[in-house]
């Protein structure tokens, strides 16, 4: 009988506690709440990076780009209007083919990740220089003059 009641005292100790725990537990994961998901992302959207140099070069810069409505960086419409003619196919992209670039070897690889019409994106690519990058992906990777953070 003994064991009977401090277990019962014991269920009721649990229960008072319950209210406290999961207001604590809660408190607890809203932080991470507020941190932007990609799994919650919806529409097109590419998280763009862009790396100067050869594979150990840290001068890398990107950006989540948005295209419902777009933003990401300061040339997001006309990149997302590029994107949306090579139906989310960055390696279809075409590009200015007719300019003419410098033969200068200065390596920018550049990485596109994430959903387009539903599909899954994962393209990247090096390019000789700059110049080479602009002509053949147009906005899309124009990230030097864009206005948010880095990640």
């Amino acid at each position: 009988m003994t064991y009977f009641l401090t277990c019962l005292r014991s269920a009721k100790a649990v229960r008072r506690a319950l209210p406290a725990a999961a207001a604590l537990l809660l408190a607890a994961g809203a932080a991470p709440a507020q941190a932007v998901s990609r799994d919650g992302l919806s529409g097109n959207w590419l998280q763009l990076t862009v790396t100067r140099g050869d594979a150990r070069s840290s001068d890398t810069r990107g950006t989540l780009l948005l295209c419902d409505p777009p933003q990401g960086h300061s040339r997001a419409a006309e990149a997302c209007d590029v994107l949306t003619q090579a139906d989310g196919d960055v390696g279809a992209l075409h590009g200015d083919s007719g300019r003419v670039c410098a033969l200068v070897y200065a390596p920018v690889t550049v990485r596109a990740q994430g959903e387009w019409n539903g599909r899954p994106v994962d393209y990247q690519h090096t390019f000789s220089n700059d110049c080479e990058r602009e002509a053949l992906t147009g906005a899309v990777f124009a990230l030097d003059d864009q206005e948010v953070p880095e990640v």
